[in-house]
């Protein structure tokens, strides 16, 4: 059975060489997307994925950041136009917590016209997910948690796999001890990695509560994680990027190590 993980953007909200953090998971012939972007990018990054959109019945949204909300607007848009047309089988539906329900459903209505709109409640479903809630969705058993978030409220989700494989998203800022009943002994771990310890007095990451690459790595020991993926970064060095964050999260985690490029496809 073919499981990947398509890391469809990589970079930080603010990046202009690589698109913002967000990805897929594959199983099988199921996909869940996370996040979506900061705009209709997300589509082209399907589409240059060849991930069709028809297949994408579940969604899960972090939390409100222009960089991870305003491409599920998009998203809806898409969605709602294919079910217009007939291509699109099925209902979509998007898990997040309730405060964030409220602003989709917002944006939503204040940019789509009704014939968009009119699939919101319908077709086209915004779950309310609390802490620690489970559900099934594309042949995983989810798990979301309230990741304790300094700026804005965020969940982020473990998902459990048939044959006992584990992958936690921690979000998009530092680890809290919260989270460690979801994170803690998993098989995958994907963590944000703002930039390099060594540049952090160019790019502050503690100012904007995220981490570095050494900070992921003393993490994923700690956790006693097997894999660990790192995503939302600084965009300035991407031709070297896989192998200075690499090999710096390596100076403290003696695991797996992933820094995908964007579209990368890692086999889980």
């Amino acid at each position: 059975m073919e499981r990947n993980l398509i890391m469809l953007g990589t970079g930080h909200a603010m990046v202009t060489r690589c698109y913002n953090t967000c990805f897929c998971i594959q199983n099988a012939e199921d996909y869940l997307l996370v996040d979506a972007g900061g705009g209709n990018g997300i589509l082209s990054r399907l589409e240059e994925a060849q991930i069709p959109v028809e297949k994408i019945h579940c969604m899960f949204v972090t939390h409100s950041h222009t960089d991870h909300v305003l491409g599920v607007v998009w998203m809806i848009r898409k969605v709602a136009t294919m079910m217009r047309g007939g291509s699109y089988e099925g209902k979509f539906k998007i898990y997040c917590h309730e405060e964030l329900a409220d602003t989709i459903t917002q944006l939503c209505m204040l940019t789509l016209v009704k014939k968009f709109t009119s699939f919101l409640g319908d077709r086209i479903l915004i779950k309310k997910v609390k802490d620690g809630e489970e559900k099934n969705a594309a042949g995983m058993k989810l798990t979301f948690f309230d990741i304790h978030s300094t700026k804005t409220k965020q969940f982020g989700f473990r998902a459990g796999f048939e044959d006992g494989t584990r992958l936690t998203c921690l979000g998009d800022e530092p680890y809290k001890e919260t989270a460690r009943p979801y994170a803690e002994g998993c098989d995958w771990l994907l963590s944000e990695a703002f930039c390099l310890d060594r540049d952090k007095e160019i790019f502050h990451p503690y100012e904007k509560h995220h981490s570095t690459a050494l900070d992921a790595g003393r993490l994923a020991q700690q956790l006693h994680v097997k894999n660990m993926v790192l995503y939302h970064t600084e965009d300035t060095c991407l031709s070297e990027r896989k192998e200075s964050y690499t090999k710096e999260a390596a100076r403290c985690f003696d695991g797996n190590i992933f820094v995908p490029l964007d579209l990368e496809r890692i086999r889980l």
